[in-house]
């Protein structure tokens, strides 16, 4: 059985897998990420589990897996000749993915490195976990998770991607010529995902699923496939595919 809120249990078990090797890097991501001086961006994501044979039992928030194995993909944003360090780590590993009551123990049989396109221009994504934006309100005691329906989300879409621009490369030109639009006639999908559930510190995320197009330079679309798409990414929010 594997809670359907298990994106928290990946999430600590990447940080965990790159602080055995690089307490360092993996502290850098965890408490500070690359800064503006106002935000703070992890910039590394990952896809939801893939299982083939399963049962949901909805009532009780469970996947019930059937299958003898299961994949996902993780990206960051990071130097290319570091791609064979993190690919390395994660050879071999073994993890409990669950809360305390049900979850999966699992061990990493194989590690294969992906090597995205080169996409420049019109490309159209699709959201395979949740876009997340926020507003936060009371000095960011609170906030509140926009739908695609408020005024301003995909003004408030565009400016999180400039301020990821501005971190990782400056801002430039690169950002000047940004068009984002809503695949028109599909209705986006809520979903809502429980974080650290059972503990003090729950909460709750709001996110949608949907498809869109963006016209963007190459660098733009490759920080996308490489950090995510929206907030939260180091909590696999905002995983999108071409």
């Amino acid at each position: 059985m594997l809670p359907m809120d298990y994106q928290y249990y990946l999430s600590a078990w990447i940080y965990k897998v790159i602080g055995k090797a690089d307490r360092e890097f993996s502290r850098f991501l965890h408490s500070e990420g690359y800064t503006d001086g106002n935000k703070r961006f992890k910039l590394f994501c990952y896809s939801p589990l893939s299982f083939e044979k399963h049962v949901l039992w909805k009532e009780r928030a469970l996947f019930e897996i059937r299958s003898d194995s299961l994949s996902m993909m993780i990206s960051f944003f990071i130097p290319e000749a570091a791609g064979h360090f993190i690919e390395g780590l994660f050879v071999d590993q073994e993890v409990y993915i669950g809360d305390k009551f049900n979850g999966l123990d699992l061990a990493v049989t194989r590690v294969e490195r992906l090597h995205e396109g080169n996409h420049k221009g019109i490309v159209k994504y699709k959201a395979l976990s949740p876009i997340v934006i926020s507003y936060h309100y009371k000095e960011g005691k609170y906030s509140r998770y926009l739908s695609p329906d408020d005024e301003g989300y995909f003004e408030m879409v565009k400016n999180n991607l400039v301020q990821k621009v501005k971190v990782t490369h400056g801002l430039n030109e690169l950002s000047e010529n940004i068009g984002f639009i809503p695949e028109p006639g599909k209705t986006p999908k809520s979903k809502l995902v429980t974080i650290k559930p059972f503990t003090r510190e729950e909460s709750r995320v709001r996110g949608f699923l949907y498809e869109f197009s963006l016209n963007a330079p190459a660098e733009i679309h490759h920080l996308i496939q490489s950090a995510g798409f929206g907030e939260k990414n180091s909590m696999g929010f905002g995983w999108v595919e071409v």
